[in-house]
């Protein structure tokens, strides 16, 4: 059973759901990837060695990563056009963490898409460069533009009957 009781973050001070560690797991073990073209056998090993992965939603967990891993050129292919430089020179940190939202924006549309962006943006400023979050926060919102529009846009105002 997976403790979902929020645990405390020493850095911020705040709560940290099961979520939140599955999200961190994903990323962190994704960058490995990234850099170390494991394959997904050895991820899954990866994962039960984390610190963390007592407090994490394992389930979610595990569909983020497998997820992102068997989606990873279809989720390239959504958040590419809104890069400022070419794949092969993003960090991969910042790369760990698009797969993965743009995986839970694609495919858990149960999480609504502010709280993806959310933690996509928390999660950059623990583990990516000085700016990275908003770099995360700007590519990640106009990717939910396209995927999420019904989500994203506003209702269109109802006209106002004068008489």
């Amino acid at each position: 059973m997976v403790d979902t009781a929020p645990q405390t973050n020493k850095k911020n001070g705040m709560a940290r759901s099961a979520r939140r560690y599955s999200r961190e797991i994903a990323t962190q073990v994704l960058y490995a990837w990234l850099v170390g073209q494991n394959d997904l056998a050895s991820l899954d090993a990866q994962i039960m060695d984390n610190q963390n992965y007592a407090n994490a939603d394992r389930a979610f967990l595990k569909a983020l990563l497998h997820g992102a891993v068997e989606q990873a050129d279809e989720l390239r292919n959504i958040f590419s056009p809104f890069i400022d430089r070419e794949l092969h020179i993003l960090s991969p940190v910042e790369h760990a963490i698009l797969l993965v939202g743009c995986y839970e924006l694609k495919n858990r549309l149960d999480v609504p898409y502010r709280v993806v962006i959310n933690e996509a943006v928390e999660i950059a400023k623990l583990y990516g460069g000085s700016d990275g979050f908003r770099y995360i926060n700007g590519v990640l919102d106009k990717v939910a533009g396209v995927i999420r529009q019904s989500e994203s846009t506003p209702p269109a105002s109802t006209p106002s009957t004068t008489q």
